[in-house]
C-alpha cells in the first residue's frame, strides 16, 4: 500500500537508549502499517517498547534509525503541520489547576488553526455541567475526561489515545467507546493502547501486539483469535493430597503434563498457570469428558472448572507468555 494511503508507515525502527551496563533497544527493527479510517490497537506487556512507539509516532522522541511517516509525512520536514493534525491525549496529562474546564479547552483550541468550539468539546465528553469549575476540583475521572476533550478540540485526523478509560466508570468509559467508533466511521483514524482487552476487542478493526521491540502479530481481533485454533478455554484446577488447590502449572510429571493434555481429544493448547490449567478447545463436549476420565485415572480431585470463549487475551498470553497487566519481565 501506498504510504499516502497509510495513516502511519515504521520500517526498521529502532530507539536505542545508552546505560552503564550497556545499550538497550527499546524498538528494535519494528515495522508497521496503519490504515487510514478506523481503530488501530498498539497491545504489549510493560517494556515491550510500546510506550517508545508512540512517542516516536506523536514525534516526542526521535527514533535512533528507521523510518517513520504520519499521515504521508515526516517529522523532521513537516512538524508544523503535523501537530495541526493530530490529537493526542496521554496516559496523564496535568493541567493547570486553577483554570476553569472552559478556559483550560480554550487555550488548547487556541493552539490550532482550526477546529471545534470548547463546548462542543465539552459536550462530546460530558463535562458541559462542569464549564466553570477549576480543574483542580475535578475528579480523577472527570480529569480524564477532559484529556480526551483536549486531544478532540483541534478536530484532528489523526487521535492518539493512550489508556483513555482509565479510571472511569462504566458509564463514562462506554460514552467515549462511541465518541471512538464515531470518529473513525467519519474517515478519521485513531491509535489506541488500552489495558482493557475488551476493550480493544470491541473498538479496534486491527491490533499490533508487540514484544522485545518487535511487532509479533498483526490482524484483526477475530483473526488473531482464530489463529489459536479454538473457540472456546476450559480453565481447571485440581485438589491436593491435604485437600487444597494444588499449583496444577507446577504438575510437570504423571498425567497433567503438557504433551499428555496436547493428546486429549479436541485440544488444540495447553498453558500451565500459577492458578491452574488452560485448555483451548475446539469442543467443549469433547475435550471435558476426556479431561474428567484423565483426572479419574490418576486419582486427581477436580478444585474447579469453568468455560468460557477465546478471548483477545487469550492471544495475548499465548505469544507474549504474560498478562497485559503484568508487571514483571518474562523470566529467561
Amino acid at each position: 500500500m501506498a504510504t499516502a494511503e497509510l495513516a502511519i508507515h515504521c520500517a526498521g525502527l529502532t530507539k536505542r537508549y545508552e546505560s552503564r551496563t550497556g545499550p538497550v533497544d527499546a524498538v528494535n527493527g519494528l515495522d508497521l502499517e496503519v490504515s487510514t479510517g478506523g481503530c488501530f490497537g498498539l497491545l504489549g506487556p510493560n517494556g515491550a517498547g510500546k510506550t517508545t512507539t508512540i512517542e516516536i509516532l506523536e514525534g516526542l522522541l526521535a527514533p535512533t534509525s528507521g523510518q517513520v511517516e504520519v499521515l504521508g509525512m515526516a517529522w523532521r520536514r513537516n512538524e508544523d503541520a503535523l501537530r495541526q493534525r493530530i490529537g493526542i491525549s496521554l496516559q496523564e496529562t496535568r493541567f493547570a489547576e486553577k483554570l476553569s474546564v472552559h478556559e483550560t479547552l480554550s487555550l488548547f483550541r487556541s493552539f490550532y488553526r482550526k477546529g471545534m468550539e470548547p463546548a462542543a468539546a465539552m459536550d462530546l465528553v460530558s463535562l458541559g455541567e462542569k464549564k466553570g469549575s477549576w480543574v483542580g476540583k475535578l475528579s480523577g475521572g472527570q480529569r480524564q475526561r477532559l484529556a480526551v476533550a483536549c486531544a478532540l478540540v483541534g478536530d484532528p485526523d489523526l487521535l492518539f489515545l493512550d489508556e483513555p478509560t482509565t479510571g472511569l466508570d462504566p458509564q463514562s468509559r462506554r460514552q467515549l467507546w462511541e465518541i471512538i467508533r464515531d470518529f473513525g466511521a467519519r474517515g478519521r483514524t485513531v491509535m489506541l493502547t488500552t489495558h482493557y482487552m475488551d476493550e480493544a476487542e470491541r473498538l479496534c478493526d486491527q491490533v499490533a501486539v508487540v514484544d522485545h521491540g518487535k511487532v509479533i502479530a498483526l490482524g484483526s481481533p477475530a483473526d488473531l483469535i482464530a489463529r489459536l485454533g479454538g473457540d472456546h478455554v476450559v480453565e481447571f484446577a485440581v485438589n491436593g493430597a491435604a485437600g487444597q488447590a494444588a499449583d496444577a502449572g507446577h504438575h510437570d510429571a504423571g498425567a497433567l503434563n503438557e504433551a499428555a493434555l496436547m493428546a486429549l481429544p479436541a485440544v488444540s493448547g495447553v498453558r500451565m498457570e500459577a492458578t491452574g490449567i488452560s485448555l483451548t478447545v475446539t469442543q467443549p463436549h469433547v475435550a471435558i469428558p476426556g479431561l474428567l476420565q484423565m483426572l479419574r485415572s490418576e486419582s486427581l480431585e477436580l478444585a474447579r472448572l469453568t468455560t468460557r470463549h477465546v478471548s483477545l487475551e487469550d492471544v495475548f498470553v499465548t505469544l507474549t507468555g504474560r498478562h497485559l497487566r503484568d508487571d514483571q519481565a518474562p523470566s529467561s
